[in-house]
């Protein structure tokens, strides 16, 4: 799935490129076959302090998201996809700095393995990142729209915030969810990308890669 990713976007770039890249295991594969084209180029901007650290120890130079008016592509796996590419993210805790990078680019690759699709989204926990003395508040209001709230304790954002895990939580309308969810006080963000869905999946399983 990461050289497919690589294959797709590599005609599109040229010396001023800027790819955002996300985090978690199927991302560092990108992250590790980007380091083959990095003289293609500009700089790289990315979601978390992990993958930014491993980014530099491929020698790609990485940008703060704030020194850069664009993004050309972002590249990051998920948790769930439904039919719609509509996703859910945040198990690697950094689901509002993904969604900030995903928001900034013209056009966002996910790349997932096909136990990734799903139907309806939720069957993954959904992630909720919190500001620490919210997360008591917020959890009731997650259970008042139906969820299980799991505190992922010993977990603290590169944002310095809280994550709770939402269990039994079936999403069939993951728009009005997310924004819902989001519009609760001391919620940061959650990790349903609906309004920001991707705009091309790589799925890959024993057949290969398909596009949808």
């Amino acid at each position: 799935m990461a050289n497919a990713a690589l294959d797709l976007i590599t005609p599109k770039l040229n010396t001023k490129s800027i790819i955002g890249v996300g985090t978690g295991s199927t991302t560092n594969c990108f992250i590790d076959a980007l380091a083959s084209i990095k003289g293609v180029f500009d700089a790289a901007v990315s979601s978390s302090d992990a993958s930014a650290e491993r980014m530099r120890a491929h020698g790609i130079h990485v940008m703060d998201l704030n020194a850069t008016p664009y993004v050309d592509v972002y590249v990051d796996g998920a948790d769930e996809v439904n039919p719609a590419k509509q996703l859910i993210k945040g198990g690697g805790a950094a689901l509002t700095r993904e969604k900030i990078v995903a928001a900034a680019s013209a056009e966002f690759v996910c790349i997932v393995d096909d136990s990734k699709l799903v139907p309806v989204l939720g069957q993954f926990p959904l992630p909720v990142e919190v500001i620490p003395m919210a997360r008591s508040m917020v959890a009731r209001r997650l259970v008042d729209l139906g969820g299980t709230p799991v505190w992922r304790e010993g977990t603290t954002t590169d944002n310095g915030n809280w994550i709770i895990d939402v269990h039994e939580f079936m999403i069939e309308d993951p728009a009005s969810m997310e924004i819902e969810i989001n519009n609760i006080p001391g919620v940061v963000c959650n990790g349903l990308f609906a309004k920001q869905a991707a705009h091309v999946v790589l799925v890959g399983s024993s057949s290969g890669v398909e596009t949808l």
